[in-house]
């Protein structure tokens, strides 16, 4: 099974490039950059934030039952994943939110 987490650095690396592309104005579908779904992208980000916490519960409450196929190192590293995945959603959050408010405070 391949999975597929996208870590802090990746969601600011497609932020930081999905912006660039908003200042430097889209090209349209005859352009050759692929058009990026901004919610789609988040949506994709906070379901593998979800799935890394799913997770590290689901390894936390083996381990605590005794299964003797989860290492405390497995568990370690889920959940350290998970409080990371957590907080940089939480940073984006933040930004987000500060965006908003700035453009909601400018006068028309």
């Amino acid at each position: 099974m391949s999975e597929t987490i996208i870590g802090p650095s990746e969601v600011l690396h497609r932020l930081r490039a999905l912006s660039g592309r908003l200042e430097g104005g889209l090209e349209g579908p005859s352009g050759a950059a692929p058009r990026a779904d901004f919610s789609e992208v988040l949506k994709r980000s906070l379901d593998q934030v979800n799935e890394a916490q799913q997770k590290a519960a689901s390894l936390g409450q083996s381990f605590e039952m005794g299964d003797p196929n989860v290492s405390v190192v497995d568990l370690m590293v889920a959940t350290q994943k998970s409080s990371l995945s957590f907080q940089a959603a939480t940073q984006v959050r933040n930004k987000l939110v500060a965006a908003y408010q700035e453009i909601m405070s400018m006068q028309v």
